[in-house]
């Protein structure tokens, strides 16, 4: 015998009702939870890639590198010798190599610097030009002022940074300064190796390139030509370092650097993606989360010695 619809009482509905909004609720709200959390992880995301763009930089997720922009603030900063002693009281413990030359009425400076700067081992080639003449301020700075190159002066360059015989990363592009950082990688400068190519403009220029490096001390073996495109390894710095990089001091700093770097690896060591690292680094040690967001590269602080000289820039 079968009980139709209209013959079940009116109140054996309501509980069916009752489970079946309840039901309703419970998924609306499920869902909007992780509406709201997936809205939050983008939205904290989109300020994490904010801050790294305002600091001159944008991310690699492929070979997990932070590497400057082309029309950075930076590139306003011009750069001299100054910026070089500034950077181990920075923590930046970095070999440099600046190798002069002049070409097209203007005076060249390409420098080479690899090391470690803070939490990040990495390297950077930078293109410079003056036509101006060098600057004399008693008591701050003698010699001379570069600017970052010009759209017109940018070269193509190519390195590859290389940490006891292991591949860090590669970088190549038409740029007046090209970088590469690597987060929570620790290295000593003697540890790093750059192999790098410069393709010049002319013959002329390649070869006033190459007898400044001859007058840093590199010798004909150590200089590769293909065409206008020069190429050599980075290893031993051949010119003065900055008088600031005192052996015992850079150690002190190294040892900070390395624990800086060991305590990131342990925070984020079970998270694949960088902003999941950057999210327990920010729950877990905020004090480390501001030191990256705050010294990729070479910070703000580096560039402060341009307010001390840029009135005397013409």
């Amino acid at each position: 015998m079968f009980i139709s619809a209209g013959e079940i009482h009116p109140y054996v509905w309501i509980p069916v009702i009752l489970i079946l909004i309840l039901t309703i609720v419970f998924i609306y709200r499920s869902f909007s939870r992780y509406i709201n959390r997936s809205r939050t992880r983008k939205s904290a995301e989109d300020e994490l890639y904010e801050i790294i763009e305002s600091a001159g930089y944008s991310y690699d997720p492929v070979q997990e590198i932070f590497y400057s922009n082309m029309y950075s603030w930076q590139r306003d900063m011009g750069y001299c010798r100054l910026y070089d002693e500034a950077s181990a009281p920075l923590n930046m413990i970095i070999d440099c190599e600046p190798i002069y030359f002049e070409y097209g009425n203007k005076r060249w400076m390409i420098e080479f610097w690899k090391g470690q700067y803070g939490m990040t081992a990495g390297g950077e080639i930078g293109v410079y030009t003056t036509e101006g003449p060098d600057l004399s301020i008693p008591g701050i700075f003698n010699g001379t002022f570069y600017n970052c190159a010009k759209d017109e002066d940018r070269l193509y360059i190519s390195y590859t940074l290389i940490k006891n015989g292991e591949v860090l990363f590669t970088r190549n592009d038409k740029h007046w300064w090209l970088t590469g950082f690597k987060l929570g990688e620790f290295a000593e400068p003697s540890e790093l190796t750059m192999y790098l190519a410069i393709a010049f403009k002319s013959a002329v220029m390649r070869n006033e390139f190459i007898r400044g490096l001859k007058d840093a001390g590199y010798s004909e073996d150590n200089i590769f030509v293909n065409g206008n495109i020069v190429s050599l390894i980075f290893d031993e710095p051949r010119t003065p370092q900055p008088i600031t990089r005192i052996g015992e001091i850079d150690w002190f700093i190294q040892r900070k650097n390395e624990l800086l770097c060991n305590e990131y690896h342990e925070i984020t060591e079970q998270y694949d993606s960088f902003p999941d690292k950057m999210n327990a680094i920010r729950e877990q040690a905020p004090d480390i989360y501001d030191l990256v967001l705050n010294g990729i590269g070479k910070t703000r602080q580096l560039f402060e010695v341009f307010e001390k000289i840029k009135d005397y820039i013409s």
